[in-house]
């Protein structure tokens, strides 16, 4: 996502000449952030498959999503750079072809640790594809009217592929089995490269490229402990000696990474655009735009198919509504904005994030769907607002000159919110599952209750609670893990009506005004 900078323009005009070449390009950049973007929902929805295919827990679970989410937030930072100094065609393009190749990797892991090192090479190519789809667009397409034209199509071709994601996900795991989510990858980014090299036109800005390889690591290092530090606490407790260390480390480490960070020439964080009150909160509202709406789809599967016991498929098709939801109206946005001023639209959308979320914790295994399709739509409108109002705002509260950095630091900070989303909220489910769990075999009579819990939760292993009959074990292990979807939806929900309110309070600029068009 950077700036148009002039040095591009004469290679956007040479594209424009031939219609067949911005076709291409048009094509290979939407192709590409299709299938970064589908990535998110689709793997989604086959979770619960995955946790019994390799044998793994709720913490395995989580780290199949976080480690992707790890090194796209920690690389993403440098993928600006990157394709500044060794051009923007060249590094995306090696985006998807590694991201291709790390599909490859997870399609044939036969187990956890395996399917994670494919994650996590599909995350560091991911860091590359997001932000730099709309680089390259906004030098191709240097006049305003053409671009916002290009750009939205590039927005709703990217819903598209959230819609698309949980349903072809969920079909795809009940009749081709879950290694074909990650196949599916293969033949588009193939196509995509294709596509690329011969329709992207290079172009660099290597004067401008940030060299900060001390700030790269430690941002790898501080976000993986803190993810450690909190999975782990999930696991074991928050006073074990992993999760007490981990997070400790975690403290150390952004410590050091801030410090490095407020010396460096060219720093990955511009840590110097934060003291704008303006852009310090719309940043805020972007990682928790991560942390609530983007993490929750985590949660939603594990609701529908082992609380309310959906199939992959089923499930699929339940989350459609929220992202049906999201495309129309990020797709309506700019008629939108010219009616009301972008600020109103993101408060909203962030109030309505929010609010659906607390509704959320009022939802049981018995709840009827249509409440909760119902929900899902409210959730979904208010992502619709919240994605390009915060992309806008961002945009307005920094000079020109500073827009690609800014829209770096804005994806990376929602892409850690997702990463920290998940790992926290998913320790809150675990924990308050596995005390309701306890609490009610403990009142059923059954010994060493806590340790059967523990299994029960974390391995969705009916057979700890053998000396129950199925039924009863089923109800109340299902009631269990709603208590804790209750816990994370409840957190979420309060972390989106704060950033509504501090929103409230930050007076908008002027510049942001013209953005909304």
């Amino acid at each position: 996502m950077r700036s148009p900078i002039p040095i591009a323009i004469p290679a956007a005009v040479a594209a424009a000449a031939d219609p067949r070449r911005r076709l291409a390009l048009v094509a290979a950049v939407y192709l590409g952030s299709f299938i970064a973007t589908l990535d998110v929902s689709i793997v989604n929805v086959a979770l619960p498959t995955l946790q019994r295919a390799l044998a793994t827990d709720l913490a395995g679970l989580q780290w199949v999503i976080d480690i992707y989410a790890l090194c796209l937030s920690a690389f993403m930072l440098s993928a600006g750079p990157l394709g500044d100094r060794y051009g923007r065609k060249r590094a995306w393009l090696a985006g998807v072809a590694v991201f291709t190749v790390g599909s490859a990797l997870c399609a044939m892991a036969g187990s956890l640790p395996t399917l994670l090192a494919g994650r996590a090479v599909q995350g560091v190519a991911g860091a590359l594809l997001i932000p730099g789809a709309l680089s390259l667009l906004a030098h191709a397409f240097p006049e305003p009217a053409s671009r916002a034209r290009v750009i939205g199509g590039w927005s709703s071709f990217t819903a598209l592929s959230l819609v698309l994601g949980p349903m072809l996900g969920g079909l795809l795991v009940d009749h081709a089995g879950w290694q074909s989510i990650f196949l599916i990858n293969i033949p588009i980014g193939l196509l995509t490269v294709g596509l690329g090299l011969w329709g992207i036109r290079e172009s660099a800005h290597p004067e401008h490229a940030a060299l900060d390889p001390a700030g790269q690591v430690l941002s790898v290092l501080w976000l993986g402990a803190l993810t450690y530090g909190l999975i782990a606490a999930g696991e074991q407790g928050w006073g074990s000696v992993q999760a007490s260390s981990a997070l400790i480390a975690g403290a150390v480490g952004l410590a050091l990474f801030l410090a490095v960070e407020a010396r460096v020439a060219r720093p990955l964080l511009p840590l110097g655009l934060f003291r704008d009150a303006r852009f310090s909160v719309t940043n805020f509202a972007s990682f928790v735009l991560g942390f609530s709406a983007y993490a929750s789809l985590f949660f939603f599967s594990l609701f529908l198919q082992q609380v309310q016991g959906w199939s992959p498929s089923d499930t699929g098709w339940r989350l459609a509504p929220q992202f049906v939801a999201t495309g129309i109206v990020a797709s309506q946005f700019g008629r939108l904005a010219r009616r009301c001023d972008v600020h109103t639209l993101m408060v909203a959308g962030y109030a309505l994030i929010g609010g659906s979320m607390l509704l959320l914790t009022l939802f049981s295994a018995d709840t009827p769907y249509v409440w909760l399709a119902l929900l899902f739509v409210f959730l979904g409108a208010g992502t619709g607002l919240a994605v390009p109002a915060t992309s806008t705002a961002v945009m307005g509260s920094v000079p020109a000159q500073r827009s690609g950095m800014a829209s770096a630091t804005m994806n990376a900070l929602r892409q850690a919110g997702m990463l920290i989303g998940i790992a926290l909220l998913g320790t809150l489910m675990s924990t308050r599952a596995t005390s309701l769990l306890a609490d009610a075999l403990a009142q059923a009579g059954l010994g060493e209750a806590q340790q059967a819990a523990v299994a029960a939760v974390g391995r969705h292993d009916l057979g700890a609670l053998a000396s129950l009959d199925a039924a009863t074990a089923q109800q109340l292990l299902a009631t269990a893990l709603a208590g804790g979807f209750h816990a994370a939806m409840a957190c979420a929900g309060i972390a989106g009506l704060l950033a509504a309110g501090l929103l409230v309070s930050v007076r908008p600029r002027a510049a942001a005004v013209p953005a909304r068009a």
